[in-house]
């Protein structure tokens, strides 16, 4: 089992800058990737951007160039810098981790990050 926390969402005016962070804990070590997905009501929660454990990184098309994942030794904690916010930015962000020899995912419970114009 893996636990995941999420911390650094709030309200910022467009053009500012958040940063997210997302801490693991129980099985961390197990963890293959580690990723960020947002919500808004009424649309499907989609991928924002995920590292995996090579260090391998990928992005949504819209918030590249914009937005820069990390993570920590041993994939016990990923970070999110969120620069250049637009208002389309605003969701809830939920942290993810995946584990390939289970198939398991799990979440953490959101953070929201609102934008204002």
């Amino acid at each position: 089992q893996v636990q995941l926390v999420e911390s650094g969402g709030g309200l910022v005016q467009a053009g500012g800058s958040l940063r997210l962070s997302c801490a693991a804990s129980g099985s961390a070590f197990s963890i293959n990737v580690m990723g960020w997905h947002r919500q808004v009501p009424g649309k499907q929660r989609e991928l924002v951007a995920s590292v995996s454990s090579d260090g391998s990184t990928n992005y949504t098309d819209s918030v590249k160039g914009r937005f820069t994942i990390s993570r920590g030794n041993y994939m016990s904690t990923v970070y999110l810098q969120m620069n250049s916010l637009k208002p389309e930015d605003t969701a809830v962000y939920y942290c993810n981790a995946f584990e390939r020899r289970t198939f398991s995912s799990y979440w953490g419970q959101g953070t929201q990050v609102t934008v204002s114009s």
